[in-house]
């Protein structure tokens, strides 16, 4: 259950009809009023003697009674939601919640006969609103200090009392959540996601992978945002905001976001943190980069925390920006689970409470961070092989910091651990899929049939019994493997596989073989991961349909003119990815 303060305004009638109409795309479902400061009130859903226009002047009396400067925003609206999964609540149920957050946040606790008035409203099955308007009775105002972390609080006893999903208070390390009327927005011009989620990734890339003021704002300028700097009378730099080009408010005008309405750890101060200590990246040639990155990673995996709690919140945080430096250098074929990685963990490299700058750990960190900065232009990004063993030290190091999230009791910080690492892993077997695809040879196609009683018919493409291919292939693991959940996605892996051309048995044995098996909690999976990276590597590297193989079986020189293989037709490039080569020019 998750008490949500949304926007204050001035217009108690507006609202009123907002909640009690059909929404902006017809989402409200039989609007009805559950609960009311006084309970004789009507609904205006269901009694003919009131109206919304009644309902919002009987809220709005004690204002237009108060004696004095009147608030200049004084409708309070709240919504208490439930997760998607939680059992739907009845209306007497919802009124308790209501009476109850009403009296927890400070609008109107328990017997006090001069408290503010206020409404619940349900027109859907999942929250309801409360309004209220912030003058009490005698006309004074109410203290609202600390009322969402109260509101937070009530909630968590009826978590428990209800049988909903336990949640967690607060601890402002959270984003903010998108508004409604934001994602509305971004549906209605055709974008994937709000402006706002795309300002807080560039500004959180431009962050991660800067090393002063000048190189945080170049970064920023070089992406295509709007950035505005706010200079103090001294000349001193004292914030930031950024909009994104065309994003306009009716009025016409840039809507700007500062670095803290995007995320707790991107203001001006908190990303300045980042180069409060200066590291130096040593000078490697560009082959060893991901090797000495994959040392100071697995080295300051083994140390995180162990300085401190304050230690430990900085080595999260820098954490945190080498997997977003991370997504952006690494290989091609997993670089989306990487982005979505990095984006799990980023409540996770927010600690709640103070950081120390200085930790061993978040130094290590930092120096493996600019160290894939400096070198990725110069080291091919697309190098699995080299990048494996870089991919298995961050998913250790992810390890650690959950371990060290739960040891503190840091509950969503350790979930979201738990969820960047899962991610971690699956492009760790991503990766060994497509290394093994990049040296793997295919045997010669055998002749002879395999045992069988009688006569055998060869299966067309895409028919033959996977079942068998999976005992052949990984006789010590089939049992595990045809019993798992996950087998029908290897399955349809593997038929894939044979249908490209590639005989399956081969191609699992050589997947298989790459890393081992038994430490996987669920070997099937592991095996279908390492098959999407099979398959991404063999998309790019296996010849055009239609061209014919050498006519020298042996190797030797042939007087016949060779075949010229059929061009290969364009792919196109994936959104946002600037890495993908398109066809060769021919000469």
């Amino acid at each position: 259950m998750i008490p949500q303060k949304l926007d204050e305004g001035n217009e108690t009638y507006g609202l009123l009809a907002y909640l009690y109409g059909p929404g902006r795309r017809d989402e409200h479902t039989n609007p009805h009023m559950v609960a009311a400061w006084d309970p004789y009130i009507g609904d205006p859903a269901r009694s003919p003697d009131m109206t919304i226009s009644d309902l919002a002047l009987l809220l709005d009396a004690p204002v237009f009674a108060m004696r004095g400067k009147k608030p200049k925003l004084h409708v309070y609206h709240l919504a208490i939601r439930n997760d998607e999964k939680d059992r739907i609540l009845s209306d007497e149920e919802w009124a308790e919640v209501a009476r109850e957050m009403m009296h927890a946040s400070g609008i109107a606790e328990h017997g006090d006969d001069e408290a503010c008035r206020w409404v619940a409203v349900r027109h859907a099955d999942d929250h309801i609103h409360l309004v209220a308007t912030k003058v009490r009775e005698d006309g004074r105002q109410p203290n609202l200090r600390g009322d969402i972390f109260k509101m937070q609080a009530a909630a968590r006893v009826f978590e428990e009392r209800l049988g909903l999903r336990r949640l967690r208070n607060g601890d402002k390390t959270a984003s903010r959540w998108r508004k409604p009327g934001e994602m509305e927005k971004a549906e209605r011009r055709g974008l994937s996601e709000a402006p706002r989620a795309t300002l807080q990734r560039t500004v959180r890339d431009a962050a991660a992978a800067a090393t002063s003021d000048l190189d945080f704002f170049g970064r920023l300028a070089a992406s295509g945002v709007r950035v505005k700097q706010r200079i103090a009378p001294d000349g001193n730099l004292t914030g930031y905001s950024v909009a994104m080009p065309g994003d306009r408010n009716p009025e016409q005008t840039p809507i700007w976001f500062s670095g803290a309405k995007l995320a707790p750890d991107l203001s001006l101060p908190r990303v300045r943190e980042r180069w409060t200590n200066p590291v130096a990246a040593p000078s490697v040639a560009p082959a060893e980069m991901w090797r000495i990155a994959e040392e100071k990673v697995r080295e300051a995996a083994g140390r995180l925390g162990a300085e401190g709690l304050h230690q430990g919140a900085g080595d999260v945080a820098a954490l945190g920006d080498l997997i977003v430096v991370a997504a952006i250098v690494s290989p091609r074929v997993v670089r989306s689970q990487i982005k979505d990685a990095a984006f799990e963990f980023e409540r996770a490299s927010r600690a709640p409470g103070d950081r120390a700058l200085e930790g061993q750990a978040r130094r290590l960190y930092r120096e493996s961070n600019q160290l894939l900065g400096q070198s990725a232009a110069a080291a091919g990004r697309n190098d699995t092989v080299a990048a494996l063993g870089f991919l298995l030290a961050l998913v250790q190091a992810v390890e650690a910091a959950r371990r060290w999230h739960d040891a503190q009791q840091h509950r969503a910080q350790a979930e979201a651990s738990g969820k960047a690492g899962r991610l971690l892993r699956e492009a760790v077997e991503v990766t060994a899929g497509a290394a093994a695809a990049r040296e793997y040879r295919p045997r010669p196609k055998r002749a002879t049939t395999r045992r069988s009683s009688g006569p055998r018919t060869a299966a067309p493409p895409g028919e033959r019994p996977m079942t068998g291919v999976v005992q052949e292939a990984v006789p010590e693991h089939a049992r595990a493997v045809l019993a798992d959940p996950a087998w029908p996605s290897l399955r349809a892996r593997l038929v894939e596989v044979e249908r490209a051309g590639d005989d399956p048995v081969d191609v699992l044995v050589t997947v298989a073989r790459r890393r081992e098996l038994s430490s996987a909690e669920s070997i099937a999976e592991v095996l279908t991961w390492r098959l999407d990276g099979w398959r991404k590597e063999r998309g790019t590297t296996t010849p055009a349909a239609g061209s014919s193989p050498s006519s020298t079986a042996g190797g030797g020189s042939s007087s016949v003119a060779p075949v010229r293989k059929a061009a290969p037709a364009p792919r196109r490039r994936p959104p946002g990815d600037e890495q993908a080569k398109g066809p060769r020019r021919a000469r």
